[in-house]
């Protein structure tokens, strides 16, 4: 005999009992926390009908419906997927996925961030994994969405590129570089590739338009921590071009699925995961010229 699998709304991971258990709240999915004004105006009204009237932001770029009986559940969530703001996930699956503006708004972005985000939302949202997976995709390493702290995180770099026949040696990126990676020696400007985070910032301010940026570039991180403990996730790998992000961000996912176990960090668990044998494995899976390792010239 098939054995049916509960999928009522209180077995949802965007239901959240709350301190008086009589009531839940319900999280939303909004993919990179995009919100047009119809569903704006549409969870007003939901939230009027089934909660107190008032709604909570949450600091990964969802909104919270407090206060909902137990009873309103299943008429909750029909008005919630005819709204196009469906539950969302919180438990041990892959949670909503954030994103900073990227290159619709931000002047510093390297990367497409939100239309990203909204590709990884598409193809992974909701899956059900051993521990809880939060995902989130910073346009560059000013890391405003703390992507690092994530158990999976992408970061967009892009390296400088100088043409020193070009350059005027005017200092204005060495002024501005945030790392102390830029210098003037001799009149012309030299790069510390140490210091270098692949920011992109001394291409965006260069008066003349000399230093160029390389291919647009992700940079994907894996195991950071938030909670009690945060920590920054470990470096896996830097590939060129959106897709081949995608196919990385599919194989940690695999991995996560695999071989991680419940109840503990993702974090906490590398070393006993594999982490070394990961990145080898996925080093192997690309061409030379889809991974970028740096910094390319001064």
């Amino acid at each position: 005999m098939e054995i049916q699998r509960d999928t009522g709304m209180h077995t949802r991971g965007g239901v959240i009992t709350e301190r008086d258990n009589d009531f839940c709240t319900v999280r939303i999915r909004l993919p990179a926390g995009i919100i047009t004004p119809e569903q704006l105006i549409g969870i007003a009204k939901i939230t009027e009908e089934f909660g107190t009237g008032t709604a909570h932001l949450t600091v990964r770029q969802t909104m919270e419906i407090p206060h909902v009986k137990i009873a309103d559940l299943e008429a909750l969530g029909r008005a919630l997927e005819a709204n196009n703001t469906p539950v969302g996930s919180e438990r041990e699956e892959i949670v909503n996925i954030t994103a900073c503006p990227g290159t619709d708004r931000c002047r510093l972005a390297n990367i497409d961030s939100i239309n990203l985000a909204q590709r990884i939302d598409k193809d992974f949202f909701g899956k059900h994994m051993p521990i809880r997976v939060r995902i989130a995709v910073s346009s560059c390493p000013n890391s405003c969405v703390s992507e690092k702290l994530c158990e999976i995180g992408v970061t967009g770099v892009t390296r400088p590129i100088r043409n020193p026949g070009l350059c005027t040696g005017c200092g204005t990126c060495v002024n501005f570089c945030k790392e102390g990676a830029l210098f003037v020696r001799g009149g012309e400007i030299v790069l510390d590739k140490e210091k270098c985070i692949d920011c992109g910032n001394c291409i965006h301010i260069c008066p003349f338009a000399i230093i160029r940026g390389g291919p647009d570039a992700y940079q994907i991180t894996v195991g950071g921590k938030r909670g009690r403990h945060p920590a920054q996730g470990r470096t896996l790998i830097t590939v060129a071009g959106e897709d081949e992000c995608m196919v990385v961000i599919e194989k940690v996912i695999t991995w996560i699925y695999r071989k991680a176990w419940d109840g503990r960090l993702l974090g906490d668990q590398l070393d006993e995961l594999g982490f070394d044998r990961l990145k080898t494995d996925i080093y192997k899976e690309f061409p030379p010229e889809s991974i970028i390792s740096g910094p390319e010239i001064p």
